[in-house]
């Protein structure tokens, strides 16, 4: 093993910036080296932290930067100020190697701190399209590090190294169908279908499923998310085989009761699909940022492993139908192209890089 470093990793804001931190950090550790993730206020930071007792987490205050003529830049240059010194003092105490941040506008303040300090810097970029918060930080670092090839061309004049992006430990190995099935209430002996809207909100999403699934023949194991758990709940009503939840603990046994999903398509969500080998329709979320979303899943449904269509054009006879058409032959298929796509050593890589 390399000398133990002192590792801080900014991974807050979304599902998809965490739950990648979390797999480095728990790579990182594994070998030996001092790890502290830093997060951001928000709940879903909070709420899935709070399982990985094992690593150690830290708040720091990060918000989006607004329109660049918006009356509150402002107060985000101020905050964005407060933060950047907030994160040197953090580095300081903690005595910090090495800053990595793995994208969105969490990794900003931590890596320009530690840059200012001469440390060694990372940006990790897990979609096709970068976001301008990476394209800004990348300027900041001694490297970027992409999921997907495709990102490369966008940061000209630095060092770029694809890396995959990782996924947790607990994703690494799948449970049995039949146990997964049973901790959801499922027959295993049924076609499951998973649904996940994402973190950004997925209300039309969600009514077009559960008008499509109904009367078919698949079971449904529907995220919802927290803002519209309660509303999609009374939608399905007492459907048999149907089971609404706002947040799911244990995803590898979701992944594992499914046989195809309805997704968004960031980069986390895909990455997750592509190492449980779980075909899917993804949808892009319509706001995301440069539609980055639309070109991760165009990746995906090129190498034959999903079928994309945008939410303008979905309709609830479009799930239904395509439910009625995926038949085993299909399914196994468009599994092993989405196996192709997986990256399983993406954090041993990224930690061989911390490692330097």
């Amino acid at each position: 093993m390399s000398k133990s470093q002192k590792v801080i990793i900014a991974c807050g804001g979304t599902g998809g910036h965490l739950f990648p931190g979390i797999a480095v950090a728990q790579e990182l550790k594994a070998r030996g080296h001092k790890v502290l993730l830093l997060i951001s206020e928000k709940k879903i930071d909070a709420q899935a932290s709070k399982k990985y007792e094992g690593l150690r987490f830290e708040t720091v205050r990060a918000i989006a930067k607004p329109p660049t003529f918006s009356l509150k830049m402002c107060s985000f240059l101020w905050g964005l100020r407060k933060t950047i010194k907030q994160c040197g003092l953090i580095i300081e105490r903690e005595e910090a190697n090495v800053i990595l941040g793995m994208g969105g506008f969490t990794s900003f303040p931590p890596v320009v701190a530690g840059a200012k300090k001469g440390l060694r810097t990372y940006v990790h970029e897990s979609n096709a399209i970068p976001g301008r918060s990476n394209r800004m930080t990348a300027k900041r670092c001694t490297a970027v590090l992409v999921g997907l090839e495709e990102a490369s061309t966008y940061f000209p004049n630095i060092e770029v190294i694809h890396t995959g992006t990782p996924v947790r430990d607990e994703l690494e190995k799948l449970p049995s169908r039949q146990e997964a099935c049973e901790q959801f209430g499922f027959d295993p002996l049924k076609k499951t279908l998973l649904v996940m809207g994402g973190s950004q909100g997925a209300r039309r999403l969600n009514e077009l499923v559960a008008e499509g699934t109904e009367g078919t023949a698949w079971q449904v194991l529907h995220l919802a998310g927290q803002a519209d758990f309660e509303r999609l709940s009374g939608q399905v009503g007492k459907r048999d085989g149907y089971k609404v939840l706002a947040f799911c603990e244990n995803m590898a046994a979701a992944y594992a009761a499914s046989d195809f999903c309805v997704a968004r398509s960031g980069a986390s969500s895909l990455t997750e699909l592509s190492h449980a080998g779980l075909p899917a329709l993804l949808v892009p979320f319509p706001y995301a940022a440069d539609d980055h979303q639309t070109a991760n899943a165009r990746v995906f449904e090129k190498a034959g492993a999903a079928v994309l269509t945008q939410e303008r054009d979905l309709e609830a006879k479009t799930i239904t139908d395509m439910l009625a058409e995926l038949n085993e032959g299909h399914l196994e298929s468009m599994s092993d192209s989405m196996r192709d796509l997986a990256d399983p050593d993406a954090a041993t890589q990224i930690a061989n890089v911390i490692e330097g």
